[in-house]
């Protein structure tokens, strides 16, 4: 798990900032084009900050089988479309190409958030929400930090809980059945005991702090630096194009009664938007280049690391090297006039 990677260390406003439109793009945006950008950013990011392994077991065993669900439920209850796959005989219904196509953008619109919420709860710490929005809302920025990182604290403790419960020989997995059921309540136990006090002693931290006084004061390790402004003035750039982009209708896909969408014929129907093709591939690119910034980012971070290792072993060989050769013209001239004092002596003899 990499939770200090590169665009980690921003400013929290463009952290922020970041996920905001990636979120939002992709739960009010239904262009397979869009979603498959986002879902590959938010994939390649997720294994970068969380490990391949972990990221590819959410995906899989997860959130892949509700995917899966909602694009089969879908057809069942939703009978739009006029492209008739299979008839129901028991409801009467056609089941539709338009209805099952919808419903797999609606489960994989479910499956980037969720992926784009991992990476989410790695970079964006409740100090960096807390430091955007504390000031602004102190009250509600508390709740939502405490509650956004809610579900993988507990997580994180009830996996500490099991452990000392498995070293007792109380797990869960042992035992029969009733006493699997009695390790899992006093786990459960446990884990109310701990949240219970855990509210009280931050309670209690807050009051002390003075949380919520007015005139209170903040202090703040986070500095608006140079690559900060560089990093957002070219995010704000692609933020403008791909959205007027999608105000001119790149983004545009219905599917109901018909599949259309901008930028692909289907059936023989276009999309009734004014975009021109290649607008919309820039509008495309723009918006793959802003979900893979903290990818690029980190590479280039990295290759930078590289060189600087490369050159730093250049410089400690060329040291070692003058030293060594400083070393052999001492001892030559160290040997030469030795040389010269038992020749002198030689001919004093």
């Amino acid at each position: 798990m990499k939770e200090n990677d590169s665009f980690s260390m921003c400013h929290p406003l463009l952290n922020f900032f970041y996920f905001a439109v990636a979120l939002l793009f992709t739960m009010f945006n239904q262009h397979p084009v869009f979603l498959g950008i986002s879902y590959v950013g938010a994939f390649v990011y997720g294994g970068l900050l969380n490990g391949w392994r972990k990221t590819l077991k959410q995906g899989l065993l997860l959130t892949l089988p509700g995917l899966l669900i909602i694009a089969l439920l879908n057809p069942m209850f939703n009978h739009y479309g006029v492209t008739m796959l299979y008839y129901i005989e028991s409801s009467g219904n056609w089941i539709t190409l338009e209805a099952l196509v919808y419903g797999l953008v609606l489960g994989a619109v479910m499956f980037i958030v969720i992926q784009w919420f991992s990476c989410y709860n790695t970079v964006m710490t409740s100090d960096k929400f807390i430091y955007l929005f504390g000031r602004i809302i102190p009250a509600l920025s508390l709740v939502l930090s405490m509650a956004l990182r809610f579900v993988p604290r507990f997580l994180r403790q009830l996996k500490v809980i099991r452990n000392g419960q498995k070293a007792m020989g109380r797990d869960v997995s042992e035992g029969t059945v009733l006493n699997r059921i009695k390790y899992g309540l006093q786990m459960v136990s446990i884990l109310v005991t701990w949240a219970l006090e855990n509210a009280i002693e931050t309670s209690d931290s807050m009051r002390s702090r003075g949380y919520g006084l007015h005139g209170r004061t903040a202090f703040s390790i986070y500095r608006l630096t140079r690559r900060d402004c560089f990093l957002g003035a070219v995010m704000g750039g692609l933020f403008a194009v791909f959205t007027v982009g999608c105000a001119g209708g790149a983004a545009y896909a219905v599917y109901d009664p018909r599949i259309v969408m901008a930028g692909f014929s289907f059936q023989g129907y276009t999309a009734p938007v004014k975009v021109s093709p290649q607008f919309a591939i820039i509008t495309y690119i723009c918006f793959g280049i802003f979900c893979f910034i903290p990818v690029f980012l980190e590479l280039y971070e990295n290759w930078k690391l590289s060189q600087s290792r490369k050159q730093i072993g250049t410089e400690i060989g060329m040291t070692y090297r003058q030293i060594y050769e400083e070393l052999d013209e001492v001892d030559f001239i160290y040997n030469n006039q030795e040389y010269k004092g038992l020749e002198q002596e030689g001919k004093s003899l």
